[in-house]
């Protein structure tokens, strides 16, 4: 009987892993694999491509197939570092085609309830970059979330000691919304910083 496969309630297993897949979610989508063999098979060929390819950049830790990564090998103004928490977060920032510098990806942020100290992201490595002199400005791009919040004031206190700018991602009222809908967090944040028209 089918529900007894235990191929396919390893699959859904396999697929409940996965952020957002709820055990309703796996089924579906075992189901729909199940139905085109050719999906499956181009699906397990692209994942064990990435197992096999994708690593971290050993210079700035953002995924990558190359060493270094086309970002740090490219022709980027390198007197400017943003740092970020992990890759998804330097996708986001590329997508605008407003940064033109470097990037440091940390692998995470502070978060001490679930056991991640400074020791357990990349900060010495960022440290290293910057010894150099060659770095003017680093701009802290963590998320406005508690730990992205206690990240950025991390940085801020070990990065004061180095001869450069540091600045933080502006935050406040998304562009097109109303400031009635807007939660009472983000106002504030938008009343202190602020700016002279």
């Amino acid at each position: 009987m089918l529900t007894k496969s235990s191929s396919l309630m390893r699959l859904v297993g396999e697929l409940k892993k996965l952020p957002g897949i709820g055990e309703r979610t796996a089924l579906r989508l075992a189901f729909h694999l199940l139905k085109t063999p050719r999906n499956m098979t181009a699906l397990a060929e692209s994942l064990c491509e990435v197992r096999d390819l994708v690593h971290p950049c050993p210079v700035c830790f953002a995924i990558t197939e190359t060493d270094p990564c086309s970002i740090c090998a490219g022709n980027r103004d390198a007197a400017m570092i943003c740092v970020v928490e992990n890759s998804q977060d330097l996708m986001a920032l590329e997508r605008s085609n407003a940064y033109h510098g470097m990037y440091h990806v940390l692998e995470g942020c502070l978060s001490p309830l679930n056991g991640v100290g400074p020791d357990c992201l990349r900060i010495t490595e960022l440290v290293e970059r910057i010894k150099d002199g060659a770095v003017k400005e680093v701009l802290i791009a963590t998320n406005f979330t508690v730990e992205g919040e206690a990240t950025a004031l991390y940085l801020k206190k070990v990065l004061k000691q180095l001869d450069l700018k540091i600045t933080r991602l502006a935050h406040g009222i998304p562009l097109g919304s109303d400031i009635e809908f807007v939660d009472a967090a983000t106002v504030q944040w938008a009343l202190q910083g602020r700016s002279e028209l």
